[in-house]
């Protein structure tokens, strides 16, 4: 299921899902079945799915993006989280029938989204991401060019890893301090005091100790760009050996029943 509106498509991979699209359609925008209706009736296209297969499917599956008679001068803009060789395919594909692509990989939590404070690294046509500067500033506070088609894949694994590395090590300082003995709003009004403070640690601390567990930021998203990351290094022979550790740690949070609650579960693994 599919939505248009002024020019510009959101894409919803739900497919039979409907109600997804209501809240666009009471705002003004036009219902299509596919993806290939989509991209027919706008002038840009933003797709955003659950990973680099979903985002395959939308380009080069049934009805998909490339089942249109004529891409020429159509937009397309991949804001899924995929690696650098995905997004490599698409651009080749979406390019060869005339069309201009960009990615544009969101930095941020469902709570930012809905502020408007994305953060977007994008990379590939550059006329394009001036063409989208419209759309980017209505969901994000700062928009990034990154330069060549895959740069902005590779920035977003690399905060990835930083971000994953980070809670897991918060997870198990907690886990510690808890074994120890100490009080966690203590450790954690400390911390909030130290040169290691972060907002966004200090309020994943706070849900880790109240088991608190909203979905913000999906467990299952940080396990598969940890994985695209460590998909990465392997392709440049560079060692990442914590954050290979960490993609375990949240394996392990996704088999304990976790895989669609916010990251801050990950505490679970940690506590255990």
């Amino acid at each position: 299921m599919a939505a248009v509106a002024d020019g510009a498509a959101v894409v919803d991979a739900a497919g039979s899902f409907a109600w997804r699209c209501k809240d666009f359609e009471k705002v003004g925008a036009t219902i299509a079945v596919t993806p290939c209706d989509v991209v027919e009736e706008a002038d840009i296209t933003f797709s955003c799915v659950a990973d680099p297969q979903a985002a395959k499917e939308m380009v080069f599956g049934n009805c998909g993006v490339l089942h249109c008679p004529s891409l020429e001068g159509k937009g397309y803009v991949e804001m899924t989280s995929i690696d650098a060789d995905t997004s490599h395919d698409i651009v080749e594909a979406i390019g060869g029938k005339g069309g201009r692509y960009l990615e544009a990989q969101i930095q941020g939590s469902k709570t930012q989204a809905e502020e408007g404070t994305l953060i977007i690294l994008a990379a590939g046509d550059r006329s394009l991401f001036d063409d989208c500067q419209s759309c980017f500033k209505a969901m994000s506070k700062n928009s990034f060019y990154l330069g060549d088609i895959g740069n902005a894949s590779k920035m977003n694994a690399v905060l990835q890893v930083v971000g994953g590395v980070s809670l897991a090590a918060l997870a198990e300082g907690l886990a510690l301090a808890d074994r120890a003995g100490l009080s966690q709003a203590d450790l954690l009004d400390v911390l909030a005091l130290t040169p290691l403070a972060s907002p966004h640690l200090i309020l994943k601390g706070r849900a880790m100790i109240e088991s608190s567990y909203s979905t913000h930021q999906p467990l299952t998203h940080m396990q598969k760009d940890l994985k695209l990351a460590l998909g990465l290094g392997d392709a440049l022979e560079q060692s990442l050996p914590l954050t290979a550790t960490t993609n375990e740690i949240f394996k392990h949070a996704k088999r304990l029943g976790y895989a669609n609650h916010d990251v801050a579960a990950v505490y679970i693994r940690a506590r255990f």
